[in-house]
């Protein structure tokens, strides 16, 4: 495996975590301080979760599992997949912070930064499928459906 690819996964992980611990924070405060979450932690939360632990788990498993580069493929390189994983981890992080922060600091700076997080996670996401679409072929799949076997 990949040390790229490792680095996908132990960071999902990590925001497993996050958003796990940020969830249980979430249900003792409402269960024993009578307190909702706000739109801010539920944001954060979300966040941790959805791109920080399963988009971040898919791009990585992605990268270890999809066939190699063709040698014709000029979308992939490493520094491009290098890069979409900086992009959406430090995208998510500046997001779950800002957002948790974002009741104390109530200035507008605090909500661009949020946007641009949140600019951060989406162009990661699409930087990383550009670099990965000529990835998504047949390998050994298509000698076997040209046999007639069906999947």
């Amino acid at each position: 495996m990949h040390s790229l690819v490792r680095r996908f996964l132990k960071t999902a992980i990590t925001f497993l975590v996050i958003g796990l611990l940020l969830g249980l924070w979430m249900m003792v405060e409402r269960e024993l301080g009578g307190r909702m979450a706000g739109p801010y932690a539920v944001s954060a939360h979300t966040h941790a979760i959805l791109v920080g632990f399963v988009m971040m788990m898919i791009l990585g498993v992605a990268l270890w599992l999809f066939p190699r580069p063709s040698k014709e493929d000029t979308r992939y390189t490493p520094r491009a997949a290098e890069g979409a994983y900086w992009l959406v981890t430090v995208g998510t992080a500046v997001r779950v912070v800002g957002e948790l922060a974002r009741p104390n600091v109530p200035a507008r700076w605090m909500g661009i930064t949020i946007v641009i997080a949140g600019a951060l996670q989406v162009i990661g996401i699409a930087l990383f499928f550009y670099t990965m679409w000529q990835r998504i072929r047949p390998a050994g799949s298509q000698a076997r459906e040209a046999q007639g076997e069906r999947f």
